[in-house]
């Protein structure tokens, strides 16, 4: 089963990037647009230039847990991409969440 708060469709991801509303902090980079939802979808992205498979797996889990730490902060209604920067390497969740919650403050989604 499919879990609905996951984005998806490549339509969903063109939308979001040809809005180009985005803010970035030191680890990551957030894209987002609002939906007519009643729930968040997210994405979690890590290129080839984030490192090797290892890296890039690891730089999406820690993004997803930062996001789970901190989504009952969030309203509800939009949809994000997170894409992981190659500073990512060799840092601890606690500084990825930091780092997720300033892009989300910039944008003024997170009061």
């Amino acid at each position: 089963m499919k879990k609905p708060d996951v984005l998806r469709k490549e339509e969903d991801f063109a939308d979001i990037y040809r809005k180009r509303k985005s803010a970035a902090g030191k680890y990551v980079v957030v894209f987002y647009r609002k939906n007519q939802l009643p729930y968040n979808r997210q994405a979690f992205l890590a290129s080839k230039k984030v490192g090797k498979s290892v890296q890039r797996n690891r730089a999406r889990r820690l993004m997803k847990e930062s996001y789970r730490q901190m989504k009952h902060l969030l309203p509800t209604g939009w949809d994000f991409i997170f894409i992981a920067r190659h500073t990512i390497l060799d840092t601890k969740c606690e500084d990825v969440r930091k780092s997720m919650e300033a892009a989300l403050k910039r944008t003024g989604i997170l009061k």
